[in-house]
């Protein structure tokens, strides 16, 4: 059994989401493999996929908030503990790669205390993007997984000052939020590397405070790159005051897909916004989801070794757009899609035009009903999943080319993507 073939995009047309089954096809209840989004705490199975591969086993997405709406946790999420904020160094002479890295890189991530006037509260990790006081983080820390629109916001910095914030702007699309402090004196602002030119292989270093615990180091490898995974929507209620829990695998009205780098370094409830950082120190994602072990009905369990960041190019691009405006752009192409099922119906090859949206970017690129998108800019695209995160890794008026299979025969058809500014619901 596969998952729904419609993938009703939002993000392109429509705000009806994907219908995800409670078991990914092919995948037995001894291959299930939790994915939870660091502080989520309710799960449901859904597909993660990786661009040249079938579906993995089941999954449930978490979310990197440690303790958000009542999930429950060890450590304190209340305010801040008495933890070291510093990378501490005793013997000059025998330190490593993952030494100077968190050196560079630690003094520009800060922990973020997030609490509602209902007693919901939540732990996670911001990542300095200014010296005057702009903060990256993900939307699902500050608005405790979709839970409230009026969040009490502390951020503790690597000098161990603490600082009141408020939100700049939610961009709950890309799972992303820019928040800010006054603080005395300057900040140390991260350097962005590029995400773009990551290898699976490549050395990294998760920074975060993983349980409250400041300042902690996870050392690994880039596991996987283009990897898709799908959750429901964090944005922030629109009666500003309570929701329902966001950022995991599940059937809600309002799903996002989401293009993530995927690692080995340990990252844990907390981490949420934390810095995935290179070998040179430079931030090249922020961290937003692991995989867990377990089952539906488990609370939040730690690393197993498959965490998720958000590419640092996108974020960097909707870090500036928040800062400078408020809100960020979204690009769309304008069509309904859904999964092309192979021959056995067991595998998904391509994303298929089933509707297409009149004045929008796909008609005036000459796209049809029926046309398979195979490639995005030369990545392979096996479902309609791929093709969301795709699309939403872009600005408004990018120019891609789309690699399409029309009537047995391989096209190759540029496209200008649309803004969703303009999306009609």
């Amino acid at each position: 059994m596969t998952t729904s073939n419609q993938d009703f995009n939002h993000q392109f047309v429509s705000d009806k989401p994907s219908s995800i089954g409670a078991n990914s096809a092919g995948a037995s209840s001894g291959d299930s493999v939790f994915v939870r989004l660091l502080g989520s705490s309710t799960s449901q199975s859904v597909r993660v996929k990786s661009r040249r591969g079938a579906a993995l086993t089941s999954v449930v997405i978490a979310a990197l908030v440690g303790g958000a709406a009542g999930a429950a946790i060890s450590s304190t999420t209340n305010g801040f503990g008495a933890g070291n904020s510093t990378v501490i160094v005793n013997n000059v002479a025998h330190v490593n790669w993952v030494t100077a890295v968190a050196q560079k890189a630690a003094p520009s991530v800060v922990t973020i205390s997030v609490s509602d006037t209902l007693g919901n509260a939540g732990s996670g990790s911001g990542v300095v993007v200014t010296s005057d006081g702009y903060i990256l983080t993900n939307t699902h820390v500050v608005t405790l997984e979709g839970a409230t629109a009026s969040p009490t916001i502390e951020v503790k910095t690597s000098d161990d000052k603490v600082y009141s914030a408020s939100v700049i702007g939610t961009d709950p699309t890309n799972d992303l939020a820019v928040i800010k402090v006054n603080p005395i004196g300057k900040l140390t602002p991260a350097t962005f590397g590029s995400s773009a030119k990551l290898n699976v292989g490549d050395n990294v270093v998760a920074i975060g405070a993983p349980l409250g615990l400041e300042a902690t180091v996870t050392s690994g490898i880039v596991s996987a790159l283009n990897r898709t995974i799908q959750v429901a929507n964090s944005a922030a209620p629109e009666n500003g005051t309570s929701g329902t829990s966001g950022l995991q695998f599940s059937n809600s009205a309002s799903s996002i897909s989401l293009t993530v780098i995927q690692t080995d370094a340990a990252i844990n409830p907390g981490n949420s916004g934390g810095a995935l950082v290179n070998d040179a120190g430079q931030v090249v994602g922020i961290n937003v989801a692991i995989a867990s072990a377990g089952d539906t009905g488990a609370s939040q369990s730690g690393s197993i070794g498959v965490g998720f960041s958000i590419p640092a190019d996108n974020a960097q691009r909707i870090a500036k757009e928040i800062i400078s405006s408020g809100k960020a752009s979204h690009a769309m192409l304008g069509a309904y899609i859904q999964d092309a099922a192979s021959g056995t119906g067991q595998f998904s090859t391509g994303a298929k035009i089933a509707k297409l949206m009149p004045g929008t970017a796909a008609t005036k690129a000459g796209l049809k009903v029926g046309d398979v998108v195979t490639e995005f800019n030369g990545k392979v695209v096996e479902s309609a999943q791929d093709l969301t995160a795709d699309v939403r890794l872009c600005a408004p008026g990018t120019k891609v080319t789309l690699t399409i299979l029309r009537n047995g025969q391989t096209l190759q058809i540029d496209v200008v993507l649309g803004d969703a500014v303009n999306l009609k619901q």
